[in-house]
């Protein structure tokens, strides 16, 4: 049975390196092709020893693909969109960041949340939840499950991954000149990342650190309002960390639940729970691990139903993973047809 011909747009950022080392790692059916988001020529990258074509887009390339994954940002994407207008029949496209969440043939995906795959047709494009937003989801659905919640409230740390390429490469040049006594980068940031703490970027940053608050809450909204789980209050603040988020969230039982079923509720989703004995779930624990860590479960001592615990995940990780069950989705749809 011949495999399927997946493209990846952007096969050189991070999230696209991650895409490449899941399919390898999980030995997938399927044959990647590349293309850069660097440049619009075939070129020869080495990663790790390894040698990788990435080939320039154009119609031909698209027009063997089943699904295409835009991970190579708004430019390189929308061309890929105009090129597929003509093509029949079209591939599927899923926008790994939320470039293309405003059109309407934007839909939501997030299989691992997903009873059923959402209404959509061949134009369709599968905008993939934010990583945090899935995680949290998940989170209070859970919590939801073992006894109803009245709220919760979620301090998110992100780290400057979720910026690409550019934003480790910000943190890492901000860092090196603070102890060089050198000016630093603020491309980015348009702030001192580094060794700090931000509720906001500078005014100059290309893109706001609400704007990703927002698409968080914008995503919990359409993933929680089904199930009648309240929307939490959240708080996004950039860390000085490469990869992975930390979440400090406090929910608010209706009627406080025995610790065992908390913790056996986390255990039967394959949630890695961590006792008091057992180190923490952190940037360093989650870096290239699937899935999500929770740990320091206590009850809020104020009283009344509220509960603290620590949750974190690999967000490079889980925005791969969940793209590769979309693009697996789409092409079993394209099958059974």
């Amino acid at each position: 049975m011949p495999k399927s011909q997946w493209l990846l747009l952007g096969g050189d950022s991070l999230a696209g390196k991650e895409v490449r080392d899941l399919v390898d790692e999980r030995k997938l059916p399927v044959v990647l092709r590349l293309s850069s988001s660097q440049t619009s020529d075939a070129i020869l990258t080495e990663d790790e020893g390894e040698l990788s074509l990435m080939e320039p887009l154009d119609g031909n390339l698209l027009s063997g693909a089943e699904v295409v994954l835009l991970a190579a940002g708004a430019d390189l994407g929308k061309e890929a969109l105009a090129m597929a207008r003509t093509l029949k029949p079209r591939p599927s496209f899923i926008d790994l960041f939320g470039d293309f969440e405003d059109l309407p043939e934007s839909v939501l995906r997030a299989p691992l949340l997903e009873a059923a795959p959402p209404v959509h047709d061949a134009n369709s494009i599968h905008t993939l939840a934010h990583p945090a937003a899935v995680a949290l989801t998940r989170l209070l659905l859970l919590l939801h499950a073992v006894k109803p919640l009245r709220g919760a409230v979620v301090t998110i740390l992100e780290p400057v991954s979720q910026q690409g390429k550019p934003g480790i490469d910000e943190l890492h040049q901000q860092t090196m000149s603070l102890f060089n006594f050198h000016k630093m980068p603020t491309a980015v940031f348009d702030a001192q990342v580094s060794f700090n703490l931000l509720p906001r970027y500078g005014e100059e940053a290309p893109v706001s650190l609400e704007h990703g608050e927002l698409r968080i809450e914008r995503h919990m909204a359409s993933m929680l309002g089904p199930h009648g789980v309240p929307l939490p209050s959240i708080r996004l603040v950039q860390a000085p960390v490469f990869h992975g988020y930390c979440m400090n969230v406090w929910v608010d039982f209706a009627s406080r639940p025995a610790p065992e079923e908390v913790s056996a509720a986390f255990s039967e989703a394959g949630i890695d729970v961590r006792n008091a004995d057992v180190e923490p779930g952190s940037n360093v624990s989650v870096a290239g691990q699937s899935g999500l860590i929770v740990s320091d479960i206590q009850w809020d001592r104020a009283g009344s139903g509220g509960l603290w615990l620590w949750l974190a995940f690999d967000n490079l990780r889980s925005l791969a993973e969940n793209a590769l069950l979309t693009a697996a989705m789409l092409t079993k749809e394209k099958e059974s047809r």
